[in-house]
């Protein structure tokens, strides 16, 4: 199954995105760390009509996935077996209309910060590749993970927090499913804190 559905690596294969699902999409939407999949697999089959990218480094979490592709018969969907920071390197501008980044590693530790995902380098690159008006969701269950993802998003100058009263971060919407990392977070009484962010 993979080898139908993995991302081309090269460059000049990715410069039209929207191009490498088949039927044809409208939009493309991108997810980097999907975990055990269960955003990505939701999404795609809520939303016949984009095409969903999504990032997992992880053995499980991309088998799981390329089962439930199988046994659905979701065609809307390409997987990226890697980090997803150098596929971002690779996409061309203005080409993704959402990007997830869902519960990542928060690296709590202050010498392991530099690994986290959301970085200076990571949001200028979100930047580049997200369409004008185009949505980046981010959540986390860490509240010092929450003002670092904040404070990266906000500083980076290319987005703006789309929030205008607390139930805006406090409460997931309707349109974004839980993930079993959430369910486990909420277990162990930790608060979940849901941005939106607008691309400029």
């Amino acid at each position: 199954m993979l080898p139908r559905v993995a991302l081309p690596r090269e460059a000049g294969a990715l410069l039209r995105p929207a191009e490498l699902f088949t039927p044809p999409v409208s939009k493309v939407w991108l997810e980097i760390g999907f975990g055990g999949g269960e955003h990505l697999l939701w999404q795609a089959a809520h939303n016949p009509q984009v095409g969903l990218v999504g990032c997992e480094p992880f053995e499980d979490g991309v088998v799981k996935v390329l089962n439930s592709i199988d046994a659905e018969g979701l065609v809307n969907i390409r997987i990226h077996a890697d980090d997803g920071r150098p596929l971002l390197r690779l996409l061309p501008e203005a080409s993704i209309d959402r990007a997830f980044i869902l519960f990542a590693d928060p690296w709590p530790k202050k010498r392991h910060h530099k690994r986290r995902l959301i970085s200076g380098e990571t949001v200028g690159e979100l930047a580049r590749i997200m369409r004008a008006e185009s949505e980046l969701r981010i959540a986390t269950d860490i509240g010092a993970y929450a003002c670092a993802i904040l404070h990266g998003v906000l500083g980076q100058g290319g987005f703006s927090w789309t929030a205008r009263e607390p139930n805006d971060w406090r409460q997931r919407p309707a349109d974004w499913p839980p993930t079993r990392y959430e369910a486990k977070a909420l277990m162990e009484g930790r608060k979940c804190y849901y941005f939106r962010f607008r691309r400029a």
